[in-house]
């Protein structure tokens, strides 16, 4: 996961990004299959968008409360599942235009609102306002709530609600996407419904090996892919990580592809001062293949 040091970093980037050239990304090749404006298609409630994509604004009942999340899907036939969660600046357009650009690739994907135990809804427009906000320190306390038991009580709520829809096909594995401090709730989406979460996709996911006992690598399931795409900086902090999945991946019987980009922390997230097209575009074809197989 980012820490401080890395936000200040990402601030300096001569490359950073602020919302007028987010804004431009909208004819960009990376937004293949989202609305030629760049934005989140904006029909809902069984409406299909420009794409071709519903959206549908959904509360989810939790251990915890009620989550509130959107919920993208073809407008026809059932499709595998995938829970995508956002980085560490929750819910905002860029990534509901990943979560819708993955739904017109052929998956229902539900994007939940990592904060919801705290708060509701967007709180950052985009990763330029998260830091120029203050975002780490406010969303701090919101992120303490999220330890690895709340994340497997909202993971098994969430596969519930998603084979409760018509658009899932229930015999199809489900995926779990997440990136900066969610790619380590991939594992815990996994872990805590091993029988219908089959793939996780990591991308530059902070804290999977650590001494924890629920430490991420700890709990890799059994014939679960697990799709790890680690950044170099994050690579050049904790080098022995990447060697660790591996052989925790092996120990358990599971599948790994556990790769180091030549990117930094964020790389994959539209709007991250460190995005890095070529690289995102590398590692969003990888995730792909590994759902799949679902």
């Amino acid at each position: 996961m980012c820490d401080e040091r890395q936000l200040a970093d990402m601030a300096r980037s001569p490359g950073a990004m602020n919302r007028r050239s987010f804004a431009a990304l909208g004819g960009a090749a990376v937004l293949a299959g989202c609305t030629s404006a760049g934005e989140p298609a904006q029909a809902g409630d069984g409406v299909p968008g420009a794409s071709g994509v519903l959206r549908s604004e959904v509360a989810i009942a939790t251990p915890a409360g009620t989550a509130d999340a959107t919920f993208y899907r073809p407008a026809q036939g059932a499709h595998p599942a995938i829970i995508m969660w956002p980085d560490i600046a929750g819910v905002r357009p860029a990534s509901q235009q990943m979560a819708q650009r993955l739904a017109a690739a052929g998956y229902a994907v539900l994007h939940p609102n990592p904060y919801y135990r705290s708060v509701k809804g967007q709180q950052f427009a985009d990763f330029a306002s998260f830091m120029g906000e203050e975002g780490f320190a406010k969303v701090g306390p919101w992120r303490e709530k999220n330890t690895p038991e709340a994340v497997m009580a909202d993971s098994k709520a969430f596969v519930a609600w998603l084979d409760a829809q018509d658009a899932v096909d229930t015999s199809r594995g489900i995926g779990a996407n997440g990136h900066c401090m969610t790619g380590s709730w991939t594992f815990y989406a996994a872990a805590a419904a091993p029988e219908r979460v089959k793939a996780a996709a990591s991308m530059h996911g902070g804290g999977l090996v650590t001494d924890a006992p629920t430490s991420p690598h700890r709990i890799m399931q059994a014939g679960a892919m697990y799709l790890v795409c680690i950044s170099q900086d994050d690579d050049a902090k904790q080098p022995d990580a990447k060697d660790a999945l591996q052989t925790a991946a092996e120990a358990a019987g599971a599948k790994a592809e556990i790769t180091v980009y030549p990117a930094d922390h964020g790389w994959t997230v539209l709007d991250s001062p460190k995005y890095a097209e070529m690289e995102a575009e590398r590692a969003w074809a990888r995730m792909l293949e590994a759902f799949g197989g679902l």
